[in-house]
């Protein structure tokens, strides 16, 4: 049976969502030295929440209707508004987290106006008092969300963001292990208001479903990553053959993750997200120029 929708204003989901208001500062307070390395960089999951507690950006929950549904989503904003490209940050497969929250904390930073959808949103994941999923509740609730209803998801989400004042008339989404296959698979959904699309270390669909594709993918993919890796040639053959936009790097020596987990693999990690995250940002720039 379908939950009902979530009623919500985003002024009651601030209020419930307080002590997400780190280390006793409200979101955007100065913290002093947060010992961050690469403030260009998004945050790693040990340096996620001391970067959202320092962050002098404007951010608020709220509340999207999807269809009979209601999504959860974190929205960021960047110091200037006119024209600022839409781009959605789709979490991984530990749900909705201040990582992601700290993801898109970043893509504000580098000019965006960001948003952090809870594809969960409906499945009722329990939260710690740091705003964390607890993962067991992640685990039991994600299978239960089928591409069809992310893609609902995220086409809500991402034409609500454009519909913001100063926004782009197009959104850009980038996923994360989960979240690149989703993102990935959103793009054979096509919506005409998807403008780009970055995969991290996500799995390709399989290339029969690819014709639908119409916006331009690039891909980041870990050296050390065998399963995922292998659904990259496929889609790569498919999708030229079809005349579609698809670039691809990878990153030797890296792991699956290291976006998140920065400080792995002896320096590979964090070199593999300091060459992406700039294609990243490059990569939205470029296709969700008005």
């Amino acid at each position: 049976m379908r939950k009902p929708a979530l009623l919500l204003t985003s002024f009651a989901i601030l209020a419930v969502f307080a002590p997400l208001a780190l280390g006793g500062l409200p979101l955007g307070a100065p913290a002093g030295d947060t010992g961050i390395q690469e403030p260009a960089l998004p945050a790693s999951g040990a340096q996620a929440n001391e970067r959202l507690a320092a962050s002098p950006r404007r951010a608020e929950w709220a509340v999207i209707r999807a269809g009979a549904d209601s999504v959860r989503a974190w929205v960021v904003y960047p110091a200037r508004r006119e024209n600022a490209p839409v781009v959605l940050a789709i979490h991984d497969n530990q749900g909705m987290s201040n990582w992601i929250r700290a993801v898109a904390d970043q893509l504000a930073a580098d000019g965006f106006i960001a948003i952090a959808p809870d594809l969960l949103t409906m499945q009722d994941v329990p939260r710690r008092p740091d705003g964390e999923s607890v993962r067991e509740g992640v685990s039991a609730a994600i299978g239960n969300v089928d591409q069809a209803t992310r893609d609902r998801f995220i086409q809500a989400v991402g034409e609500w963001g454009t519909r913001l004042e100063g926004a782009s008339s197009k959104y850009g989404i980038v996923g994360f292990c989960w979240g690149g296959s989703t993102v990935f698979a959103h793009a054979v959904a096509a919506p005409a208001s998807l403008g780009a699309v970055v995969v991290y270390y996500g799995g390709s669909p399989p290339p029969d479903r690819l014709a639908a594709v119409r916006a331009p993918i690039l891909g980041l993919y870990a050296g050390d990553d065998a399963r995922v890796n292998a659904t990259v040639p496929p889609a790569d053959s498919a999708l030229k053959a079809l005349d579609r936009t698809f670039v691809q790097h990878t990153f030797p020596g890296a792991g699956h993750g290291f976006t998140r987990s920065q400080e792995g693999r002896e320096g590979a990690n964090l070199q593999a997200i300091t060459r992406a995250w700039p294609l990243t940002v490059d990569w939205f720039r470029t296709h969700l120029a008005q």
